[in-house]
């Protein structure tokens, strides 16, 4: 069953970023899939999926994304 396109962004306080990142860093260390929940959808990570950072400057701003890739099975 193919999954429907979706773009979100969602805002985090500062600990429970830190607590998913604590978690997916974990979760990395031993090879596990990664489990998190992102606007009211689950969504799990596999232990192959591939991970970079990105940096863009631009109007003013700048934003550093860690992006973590996979192809669904």
């Amino acid at each position: 069953m193919s999954k429907r396109a979706r773009d979100v962004e969602k805002n985090y306080r500062l600990p429970d970023f830190v607590a998913k990142l604590r978690r997916l860093a974990d979760a990395l260390e031993a090879s596990e899939r990664f489990e998190i929940q992102i606007a009211g959808e689950r969504v799990q990570v596999p232990a192959r999926a591939t991970f970079n950072i990105e940096h863009e400057r631009g109007d003013g701003e700048e934003e550093i994304e860690f992006q973590i890739k996979w192809q669904n099975d």
